[in-house]
This record gives structure tokens, C-alpha cells and sequence, in this order.
């Protein structure tokens, strides 16, 4: 790895689609090697809200092939995938490098407190950093393996206080605490990078409105730190739609002392998601405290969650090193709804009509027998719960925050029995209720099967 530095941080419809480069390719030597590019911005060019830069934003490249075909994970610690900048990486990456549009998988991070960057420069700086791999390129192997954390929690709440729904912990909520970790090593032993997964927002930092990777990006640097300088850790976001972290009070708290200040102007912001960097005085001491307590919050996120990445790669014991590499994309359609009444983040009854059908973006990038699934949205984790029961692949695992061609940001995507939480994202949710779960799921085990047989 090299560090390249920039400067700025109903159903037969449903599974209908269009399938890119679905491959059954031979068998190969793994090769493989990594990069990492910093996207901060710089302070200059900061919004005027923002209190500054806490830590650095990165775009994590992880590069590999088969003698056959060649793919790439890209992360980004940010809140989604820029779409300019993956279209313009992929059309660079099949004319110069060779990797087919489609065999590269892309997610962010979902961090809440990354800053918006120039999109032409991250793209050229992000295939800099993808052609510096691919010219490193070296024979390797792949293992994985999976452990689990306990700083997840669902999010969807229904408050005995408040007497309706709200964001909060709910202990008896479904979540999934599984720690996927996919992990290349050199067949000199020296490794290369990690690519895991798990579920649940990166909105620690938010409040403090400073530019931050939130718990991922002091995950990465944690497991970074022991594999050294030129080892490369990404955070793929799993399906964390209805996960936030379990310790949260600062949140809560914050949120509470902005309420009271927008009450004290004549404004009423009790039941809507107070805007960022307005509302409260820091420099009053509990302020500043529960500031504090976020920033340091990061930390031991990253640590907790590192540690259970670092068991996880020091337990395996398989490791491929001839291997299949299997890539596809796919877009499939459901009917939609549009909200008519808007009363407020959450608790109350929403109103709908039919709308257009809505397109869901998937993607696959599957090593051997472990497939990377991906869905260009929020999803819900019960989905993908369904999924991995339903795989004939033990090893399958869900990122979120993805990127298929020509469809934006997703938004959130429930399972089907949450549609009757009157929570933001079930409310603000296009999808109509019964169709989008099956539609992911069968779809991606379509892709699957494809792929493999």
C-alpha cells in the first residue's frame, strides 16, 4: 500500500432487471495489494457552520485478481458514494487497468460527519490510488472469518414516555451482531488489508459538526496501526438501517439542550432532526462536556470493534489461494409510494398514494465462495438476516451504501414487518410495504446462483 495525499477529506416484476458482467471465470492465483487516499477537505474550505476537522477521511482501495479477471473494494468513509465519482473511476478502470464496469464493489462508510469534496479531484485521486495497487499486484491468499460485537442496537422505539415512536434502544429489537472479516495476506505472510462488515450508523459525531470518519474511520486506524503503515482496513457498512450504537446518550442529551434553545426563540423542533451547527451555545461547561464525551466516543467504538476484527483474523486457519472471482450488477423494480402528510420525524399516522415503481441497485463481488453482496440503499437488518439464512454460501454478507449505474441514493429500505413503526425511515420510505425484502433477497440469490452455476 501507498499513501497517496490530496487536498480536501405482482412478483415476476419485482425480479426483473438488468444483469452486467455475471461471470463463471476460471480459477487463478490470487494477487493482490492495497492503497489508501485521503479525502478531507481542507478548512478553507469548510462550510461556515462547521467547527473544524476532528480526524481524516480516506478512500480505502483493496485490489486483487486471477490471472483471468481483476476487481477492487472501494470504500469511502463518507455518507455515501459519490455517484460521478464511481462511474468516472469504473469507465477509467475498464480503459486503463483492465477491470470490467461492474467489478468493482463501492460503499460508504455512512459517516454523518463527512463534508461534501470536489467530485472531478476525488475521482482522479481515488483511480490514482486504485492504479498504484493494480501495478503492485502480488500472488496472495484470502481467508475469512466472523465474530461478534455487541455495540449494535435497534433504533426503532416506542416510547412509554413520549406515549409513540422515537429513536432510542430497544434491547428485545432484532440485531444482528455478527462481525464479517474477508482478509489478504501475501504468500510471504506479510498482510495486505481486511474488508469487514457490520451494522450499525456512524452518527457518533455528528453533533460536534466537525469533518470525521466517526466510529469506522477509528476502527480502520486501529486495526491499521498493528498490521503497519501499508496495511489497509475497510469498513463496509452493513445493513445498519434500523442499528444505531448502543451507547448514545451524549446524542440524546445534545439533542435535548437544541430543543430547549429553538423552544426559548419560539420554535418548536421537538419532533424534527435539529439542524446542524445551530442551536447550541459551546461554550456553555455541559455543552462542551457532552461535546467532549462524542469526540472520545469514536475511540472506543473503533477499539472495541477493532479487537473483535484482529481475533477474528488471528483465528483463521483457511486461507484460498486459487481462486474464482465473480462480479454482477442488477437493478430491480418495485412498486412505490409517495407520503402525503409530513407531521414531523416520527409518531404519527402516515398517508400515502401509489407512485412509480422505485429501483433497487445490487451488486455482487463474490471471492471463491464468499460473496459480497451490496445494495444501493439503507436496508433494514432483518434483510439481510433473510439473506444469509437463505444463502447456500455461508460466508455471504451484506454491504449497504453502494453504487449500480444510473440510480442515486436509495434511501431507507424496511423489511416488511417493520412498516408498522411510525419511525422517519419507515414513514419517508418509497417503497410500498411487501415487496422490496423479497425483491433484495431474491435477487441477490439469483445473482448468486448465477454467478456459480
Amino acid at each position: 500500500m501507498r499513501l497517496v495525499t490530496i487536498s480536501f477529506c405482482l412478483l415476476a416484476f419485482l425480479t426483473s432487471g438488468i444483469v452486467s458482467n455475471a461471470q463463471k471465470g476460471p480459477r487463478g492465483q490470487l494477487v493482490a495489494a492495497a492503497a489508501r487516499v485521503d479525502i478531507t477537505p481542507l478548512e478553507k474550505d469548510l462550510p461556515p457552520t462547521s467547527q473544524g476537522i476532528l480526524d481524516h477521511c480516506y478512500a480505502r482501495i483493496i485490489a486483487f485478481g486471477n490471472g483471468s479477471t481483476k476487481a477492487a473494494f472501494i470504500t469511502f468513509d463518507a455518507g455515501a458514494v459519490n455517484s460521478s465519482v464511481a462511474s468516472y473511476v469504473d469507465q477509467m478502470a475498464s480503459k486503463e487497468l483492465g477491470i470490467p464496469v461492474g467489478n468493482i464493489l463501492y460503499n460508504g462508510t455512512h459517516t454523518h460527519s463527512g463534508s461534501s469534496v470536489s467530485s472531478d479531484e476525488v475521482g482522479k485521486r481515488v483511480f490514482e490510488g486504485l492504479k498504484d495497487a493494480v501495478s503492485r499486484l502480488a500472488p496472495a491468499k484470502v481467508g475469512y472469518g466472523s465474530g461478534v460485537s455487541y455495540l449494535n442496537v435497534k433504533r426503532d422505539l416506542f416510547d412509554p414516555e413520549r406515549g409513540t415512536w422515537w429513536e432510542g434502544p430497544d434491547y428485545d429489537g432484532k440485531s444482528d451482531k455478527t462481525v464479517a472479516v474477508i482478509y489478504f495476506e501475501g504468500l510471504d505472510g506479510k498482510p495486505i488489508a481486511t474488508y469487514f462488515n457490520y451494522a450499525m450508523h456512524a452518527v457518533i459525531t455528528g453533533n460536534t459538526d466537525k469533518v470525521s470518519a466517526d466510529f469506522p474511520g477509528a476502527a480502520e486506524r486501529y486495526i491499521e496501526s498493528k498490521y503497519g503503515e501499508d496495511f489497509v482496513a475497510s469498513f463496509a457498512s452493513g445493513a445498519a438501517g434500523d442499528q444505531n450504537p448502543i451507547y448514545f446518550q451524549q446524542t440524546f442529551d445534545l439533542r435535548d439542550i437544541r430543543i430547549a434553545d429553538y423552544a426559548a426563540r419560539g420554535e418548536d423542533i421537538s419532533n424534527r432532526m435539529p439542524p446542524g451547527g445551530q442551536g447550541l451555545d459551546r461554550t456553555k461547561p455541559e455543552v462542551q462536556r457532552l461535546l467532549g464525551e462524542q469526540e472520545r466516543m469514536i475511540e472506543s467504538y473503533g477499539q472495541i470493534l477493532g479487537e473483535e476484527v484482529k481475533y477474528v483474523i488471528q483465528q483463521m486457519r483457511r486461507f484460498e489461494s486459487s481462486v474464482t472471482i465473480n462480479a454482477a450488477r442488477k437493478t430491480v423494480s418495485v412498486p412505490g409510494r409517495r407520503l402525503l402528510n409530513n407531521e414531523g420525524r416520527a409518531g404519527y399516522t402516515g398517508q400515502y398514494e401509489d407512485a412509480d415503481p422505485v429501483n433497487i441497485g445490487l451488486a455482487l463481488l463474490m471471492i471463491d465462495d464468499i460473496p459480497v453482496t451490496a445494495v444501493a440503499a439503507e436496508v433494514y437488518n432483518p434483510i439481510a438476516v433473510r439473506l444469509k439464512r437463505e444463502s447456500p454460501y455461508s460466508r455471504t454478507m451484506m454491504t449497504t451504501l453502494s453504487y449500480v449505474e444510473g440510480l442515486g441514493y436509495g434511501g431507507y429500505i424496511p423489511d416488511d414487518e417493520s412498516y408498522g413503526a411510525e419511525t422517519f425511515e419507515v414513514l419517508t420510505s418509497r417503497y410500498k410495504q411487501g415487496f422490496a425484502e423479497s425483491a433484495i433477497v431474491n435477487g441477490l440469490l439469483d445473482m448468486i446462483h448465477d454467478a456459480t452455476h
